[in-house]
């Protein structure tokens, strides 16, 4: 039986919510007040097209007709655009994240606030489920940022609403599915519709290099080698010697990432034990740092091990390699038939509630693959990192200054010009680079490698000297080794050159799509070109060709893994790689020392390198000569023990070519090499002081990053 005062109360909350009811329904905006940018009727006869939203590959020629209309479309990613005054206030929002002196400075958001304050009005969000689930599709969620609407259908569903077949395409031996034109959409859904980001199931590559046989790492009994030439393969203590972490890990309050977590994001899982062995055999086993392995829900089912499962043991071996008190995760999801795991596990992640500080991410594929959807997709997603204090740090490429011609099947020479990763350009994360070390072509190679290695592996005596990393016959070190004066005569020589007709080395390029960021300009050796150049930062990241490389270990015979038993000559070259998968998860690594010493979260860490590196170098202007001859990279063991950055100034990341598009000479019978200019010989592009296009800021003295990362913030 109810007490009096209980039912007075039932009765106030009746007619409360009787009240409720007659009341008009209130209007909600998930951008705290965005007005509504569909405005008119949705008419399914009035049509737009998506340009651009065709994959390059889907080419007549290697189409092989259209797919069953029953094949399953699941996880696509229909992405939606903020108005531009909206976006215009994310950017200055986030630009205050970053200012110390600004009242925001350090206020991340979550990924709810995010969606309220900047997300689309619910009225368009509510119009576009509303159709979508009218014309037959399955609605999964909205993501909390207002941006990706996550759809499942089938492939007659795709074609009925959005005017676009899915055919199969075999490119070079290899099936692949795709839309075999640009979808089209309700004109009304215009202003806030992008595209699609998956509609096809040309994925993103790693950017694992491994060595090459008869040009690259040589040891007795490795196959294809020249036998009895040394070996030298960096492990993490070597990591620590190069670029000094060492003094971090000593005194009464050692930094070794204590509290951080690096999330890597991977297509595999792997055997943990081999992340085990790795830190064993290098003296990280003593340490705090913790392995795992999640599979980030919504949607996210396990990939188990697979082809991806290199790539995702050397991520996570080294992304707790430098600092080895953190705690690694290793964050999987399965690809459907059109969208790679790596991009669900990301967006799962930060919409959680607490999203990881730091994540590592070595896939990618150029800007123009990936078409306006797709780009604008990444964009928002770095973005809503950021927002979040979300540290992200992308390889930036193995392909030299040809971003696209890794990626799409064709010969080793590049054809489709100058081109920077899609993953790794937009203005929210780290691009980092890759460099080579000059050691064993100096005459005191001794001065810089031990010819034995300590009990944890070491064999490093010192910083060594770097250039730019550059496996093919259009790199300067390497053609005047052969005694060439230029790439074009040494690409086009039969008896040597031709051997090195490649496009692998550390990318970098100018995107075609983001304007410059604030924090490039007035860099010291930065481009005027108005665009977000790349990369940001590099390490030491040779695939062997001047027989250095990087240790890792992937012991699973069922993926062609080999023991990890790094005094066995040919497991050790089995065992070592290079490219800038690696640079990835060590960046973040350093990270998570920089975290630990400043005491959180830190979100997109490029203003405050670049800011870093205009207090040692001074600005484009004003160049601090001196600074930038003493932190030269190329005096090795003699570099100012005060630089924050190497400053790499030997080499290029030039490649050979042929054809149209920017290359020199324009031949139909003999390569060019990359070139800015299709007239006159314009390399693309040269090592110079500064930053440059083929290792950003340069590589970093860590210890030094880390005790004067919060100088940057005064």
């Amino acid at each position: 039986m109810l007490s009096r005062p209980t039912l007075y109360a039932s009765a106030f909350a009746l007619l409360l919510f009787l009240f409720i009811l007659s009341a008009p329904a209130p209007v909600v905006h998930a951008a705290g007040g965005a007005a509504p940018q569909i405005v008119s009727a949705v008419n399914e006869t009035n049509l737009v097209q998506l340009r651009g939203s065709t994959p390059p590959l889907a080419q007549a020629k290697f189409d092989r007709g259209a797919v069953a209309d029953s094949l399953p479309m699941e996880h696509m990613y229909l992405v939606l655009r903020r108005s531009s005054a909206q976006e215009t206030a994310i950017e200055e929002f986030i630009a205050a994240l970053h200012d110390p002196h600004s009242a925001s400075f350090h206020h991340w958001l979550t990924a709810d606030e995010l969606g309220r304050k900047f997300g689309p009005a619910q009225e368009d969000i509510d119009t576009i489920v509303g159709w979508l689930r009218g014309s037959g599709f399955t609605v999964n969620l909205v993501h909390k940022s207002g941006l990706v609407i996550d759809l499942s259908g089938t492939a007659g569903q795709v074609r009925d609403a959005f005017h676009t077949e899915i055919h199969q395409y075999n490119v070079n031996g290899e099936l692949h599915i795709a839309n075999a034109s640009d979808p089209e959409i309700p004109a009304a859904f215009a202003p806030v519709v992008v595209g699609f980001a998956s509609l096809n199931d040309f994925k993103p590559k790693s950017m694992l290099m491994k060595p090459r046989s008869n040009l690259t790492i040589t040891c007795t009994g490795c196959p294809d080698g020249f036998n009895g030439q040394t070996i030298y393969i960096e492990a993490p203590p070597d990591f620590a010697t190069i670029y000094n972490v060492s003094p971090l890990y000593q005194g009464s309050k050692p930094i070794l990432g204590g509290g951080q977590t690096i999330v890597v994001l991977e297509e595999s899982d792997i055997l943990a034990a081999d992340v085990a062995t790795f830190r064993k055999a290098f003296g990280l086993s003593s340490f705090k740092g913790k392995f795992n392995q999640i599979h980030p829900g919504p949607g996210c089912k396990d990939p188990g091990m697979n082809g991806a499962e290199v790539e995702a043991a050397l991520d996570a071996e080294w992304a707790g390699a430098v600092a080895p008190n953190a705690n690694v995760l290793l964050a999987s999801c399965a690809d459907t038939d059109i969208l790679p795991g790596i991009l669900l596990a990301a967006v799962n992640l930060l919409d959680r509630a607490s999203p990881p500080p730091i994540m590592s991410l070595s896939f990618g594929t150029c800007e123009a693959f990936l078409g306006p959807p797709e780009n604008a997709f990444l964009n928002s997603l770095w973005q809503q990192a950021d927002s979040e204090g979300v540290s992200v740090f992308v390889s930036a490429g193995d392909g030299a200054a040809a971003g696209c011609d890794k990626f799409d099947l064709l010969p080793n020479w590049a054809i489709s010009g100058i081109a920077a990763s899609g993953f790794a350009s937009t203005p929210y994360n780290v691009a980092t680079g890759g460099t080579d070390f000059l050691a064993t072509l100096l005459p005191n190679t001794s001065a810089y490698w031990g010819t034995s290695n300590s009990a944890t592996g070491q064999s490093a005596m010192s910083y060594i000297p770097e250039m730019t990393w550059n496996d093919s016959c259009a790199s300067n070190v390497l053609y005047g080794l052969f005694g060439f004066s230029s790439g074009v005569a040494f690409c086009n020589d039969p008896a040597n050159g031709e051997d090195f007709l490649d496009i692998i080395g550390g990318s970098g390029a100018p995107s075609i799509i983001y304007s410059k960021p604030s924090w490039q300009k007035g860099t010291v050796g930065m481009p005027t070109d108005s665009k977000r150049d790349l990369p940001d930062v590099s390490l030491f990241a040779s695939n062997g060709f001047y027989n250095q490389a990087i240790a890792f270990c992937m012991s699973d015979a069922n993926e062609g893994g080999v023991p990890c038993d790094y005094s066995v000559p040919i497991d050790a070259f089995f065992n070592s790689a290079g490219g800038t998968s690696f640079t990835a998860p060590q960046f973040a690594s350093i990270q998570a020392l920089i975290n630990q010493k400043a005491g959180g979260r830190q979100g997109n860490p490029n203003p405050v390198f670049y800011a870093l590196h205009k207090a040692e170098f001074g600005s484009a202007s004003t160049p601090n000569s001196a600074n930038l001859a003493a932190c030269n990279a190329t005096t090795g063991n003699m570099v100012s023990s005060s630089c924050i950055f190497h400053d790499v100034t030997v080499g290029n990341n030039d490649v050979p070519c042929f054809g149209p598009n920017n290359c020199f000479p324009q031949s139909a019978t003999q390569f060019g090499v990359l070139s800015k200019s299709d007239t006159s010989l314009n390399v693309a592009y040269p090592a110079t002081k500064g930053w440059d296009f083929t290792s950003g800021l340069g590589s970093v003295n860590v210890t030094n990053l880390v005790t004067m990362w919060s100088s940057a913030m005064q």
